[in-house]
């Protein structure tokens, strides 16, 4: 699924060709992805203006010039990319964006988890898909003192507690493991032991990756591409993830682990993490 990162790579890619541009056409090739696409969302966007893209949690936000926000979420294997003029529609392409230039962008989804509806701009706060999430982690109300008390009394492993969105937004399983590796934390260990001097050294962790993961475009595993086409680069900087087996990079003579934990993979070093 993308991740933080790659939601945040594909909104710059797409503000860079949408923004202040008009919806000439919204064409849906069928009536749902991972919900129906609600009632009248064509009428209601066809002829606005896109004032601004921006992201929430791993939501893509269009805002627009009357008052409405489009939401759409990626899903597991979604893209949004600009299409080349003249290039024949692919299967998996759902939903066709039209601009006032003839820019053209495509929802392309083959396993359709991905959603696409719209609300009005003074309810987005208090939506159902948003108003239960914690903090964004590259923004000002994340940080130890927020962390340590989110993780107060928690019996579930750290690396469980980062990606529950109760907790903080977007980091996912890519980015929990190279974030608790930078920090020195075992992914292991209690939530409840973090808060404190382990939230002061994984709070910068968590922000210093996800920062350094936008700047080269997110990680491209089988689906994320840039809207421009262009794959992610940030799987090559790994430094525990995918890694099983292969030497620790800052103590060749340890190798790398991977446990399940939740279902999902963790990868870590034993020596570094504790």
């Amino acid at each position: 699924m993308p991740e933080l990162p790659e939601v945040e790579t594909v909104c710059r890619g797409l503000a860079v060709v949408l923004e202040g541009r008009r919806i000439a056409r919204l064409d849906l090739r069928r009536r749902d992805l991972r919900i129906p696409f609600p009632k009248g969302l064509v009428a209601a966007v066809t002829g606005a203006r896109i004032l601004k893209i921006h992201r929430r949690a791993k939501y893509v936000l269009m805002d627009l010039d009357n008052d409405l926000v489009l939401i759409a979420h990626l899903g597991m294997s979604g893209r949004m990319v600009v299409a080349k003029k003249g290039a024949p529609l692919e299967k998996h392409d759902h939903v066709i964006f039209v601009t006032d230039d003839e820019t053209e962008v495509r929802f392309n989804d083959p396993r359709r988890f991905g959603l696409l509806t719209f609300t009005p701009v003074s309810e987005l706060d208090g939506h159902k898909l948003f108003r239960h999430l914690g903090p964004d982690p590259l923004g000002n109300r994340f940080n130890p003192e927020v962390l340590s008390a989110a993780l107060k009394g928690r019996k579930t492993s750290i690396k469980t507690a980062l990606l529950d969105q109760r907790i903080v937004v977007g980091v996912g399983n890519i980015y929990a493991c190279e974030s608790l590796y930078r920090a020195g934390i075992s992914p292991k260990r209690k939530a409840s032991t973090i808060p404190g001097e382990r939230a002061e050294r994984l709070v910068p962790a968590i922000r210093a990756v996800l920062k350094e993961a936008i700047a080269s475009g997110g990680s491209s595993l089988r689906d994320h591409k840039q809207p421009s086409g262009e794959l992610g680069a940030f799987q090559h900087s790994w430094q525990v993830y995918g890694r099983p087996g292969k030497p620790c990079k800052r103590h060749p003579d340890t190798a790398i682990k991977r446990i399940v934990q939740g279902g999902r993979s963790t990868f870590f070093c034993p020596r570094c993490q504790t």
